[in-house]
């Protein structure tokens, strides 16, 4: 397998390096072709493309987009899109919008328990970026001192029973499926295993996506166990949905696998890449 990685973070989200820093970073680590997908936002891929070509890498454009289905929160990755597709932008910019009334209402909560400053903190470590997320809350406590690390933050905070969850209505799978089928790109289901959907409600997710027009599932994945990797590439074979391979790199200190570390691809696959008229994707080197 070429030394490929399709999803990846930058300070327009809530990765650590800037696009420039991610790309050179992904080049120091032998990466071939990367994707920059950040949280909802695109404002990062003009700096990424340029960086791209100064760093002899083949920059795929992408975005992760916000999902409510079925109660739960999925992502959808968007690979190869037209980031100026207007009905593509104007979701993402409505999905933004959202994004801020959340972050105030994970400061509320927080403000219950007694931990105050939060969204002033949160909003200080998202930087550049024009979006607050729970990471960028994540990272407050743990400066703070309520976890050892970004990592031990989720385990306390944040998430479904803990101080701060708050739930949110994001955008429809089918929505964000259009946007991306609608601005020329492939829509690519991000690490399946987090959402411990069950045999029934994952087969359910699959077909629906597949209805709308999905393209891929994220079958490598940082976030995915060798067995679950098994899985789901039998799976995506059997829906005949082309198989991704991502890291979800947001930086140093902050992600299970690096740049260029990503295990291949099981056999079984169709790598979503196969048909993607890149010149020269097929004599890329194997990664170490």
């Amino acid at each position: 397998m070429p030394n490929i990685d399709l999803h990846s973070h930058s300070t327009i989200s809530d990765g650590v390096l800037s696009p420039s820093r991610l790309l050179a970073h992904a080049a120091s680590r032998g990466v071939n072709v990367l994707a920059l997908t950040d949280h909802d936002d695109v404002a990062g891929l003009n700096e990424a493309s340029q960086s791209a070509q100064q760093e002899n890498i083949i920059l795929i454009r992408g975005v992760e987009i916000s999902v409510t289905w079925h109660s739960r929160t999925l992502h959808i990755l968007g690979l190869g899109i037209n980031p100026e597709h207007p009905p593509l932008a104007e979701g993402l910019k409505n999905i933004r919008d959202g994004r801020l009334d959340r972050a105030r209402a994970i400061a509320a909560q927080l403000d219950k328990f007694g931990i105050r400053g939060s969204f002033e903190g949160a909003n200080a470590q998202a930087g550049e970026s024009r979006l607050i997320g729970r990471t960028h809350f994540a990272r407050f406590l743990a400066s703070q001192g309520y976890a050892k690390d970004v990592k031990s933050v989720f385990k306390k905070y944040l998430v479904k029973g803990k101080p701060g969850h708050v739930s949110h209505v994001w955008t429809s799978l089918n929505e964000a499926v259009d946007w991306i089928r609608g601005s020329g790109g492939q829509a690519v289901i991000a690490h399946p295993a987090r959402y411990k959907l069950g045999h029934n409600l994952l087969e359910q997710l699959l077909c629906e996506f597949c209805e709308l027009g999905g393209a891929g599932l994220e079958v490598v994945s940082s976030s995915h166990t060798p067995g679950e990797t098994q899985q789901f590439a039998e799976l995506a074979a059997r829906m005949e949905l082309y198989a991704s391979c991502g890291s979800d790199y947001h930086g140093p200190g902050e992600s299970y696998f690096d740049l260029g570390r990503l295990p291949a691809l099981p056999p079984v696959c169709t790598p979503i890449w196969n048909e993607w008229n890149i010149p020269g994707i097929s004599e890329l080197s194997q990664p170490s």
